[in-house]
């Protein structure tokens, strides 16, 4: 399964090419799993009802991430490689914490993000 961030989520609907070409073939597979912190992201900032419409009917159709005391994994993983001073705020440690729990892959357009996960692949999770 492949958690898609914000970023990403933003670049698929507005139609970028280079997105959308990768973006579509995971969604009829199902394998792109929603998170409810990217989803509350994503209707944070539509315009519209259109919009709102049409992230709804994603986030209801969607297979769900198992969110179950995430958010208080993510403060631990924040905490133990000093995230937050890194620039990485508790959404992204929320992303990173359900990718590790539960071996998803972690598509980002972040830059801050894609140095950390560099980061924590390299550290130990022992």
């Amino acid at each position: 399964m492949i958690i898609a961030d914000t970023s990403v989520w933003i670049e698929y609907l507005k139609g970028n090419n280079d997105i959308t070409g990768l973006f579509i073939p995971y969604l009829r597979k199902d394998h792109i799993i929603a998170s409810s912190a990217i989803f509350g992201e994503l209707l944070q900032g539509v315009r519209n009802k259109r919009e709102r419409n049409i992230i709804t009917e994603f986030w209801i159709n969607l297979p769900k991430v198992d969110e179950h005391e995430l958010f208080i994994e993510a403060g631990q993983l924040s905490n133990r490689y000093k995230l937050y001073a890194r620039g990485i705020g508790l959404i992204d440690c929320y992303i990173l914490a359900a990718a590790l729990k539960y071996d998803y892959a972690l598509w980002t357009l972040d830059k801050k993000l894609l140095d950390t996960i560099d980061m924590l692949n390299n550290a130990s999770f022992k």
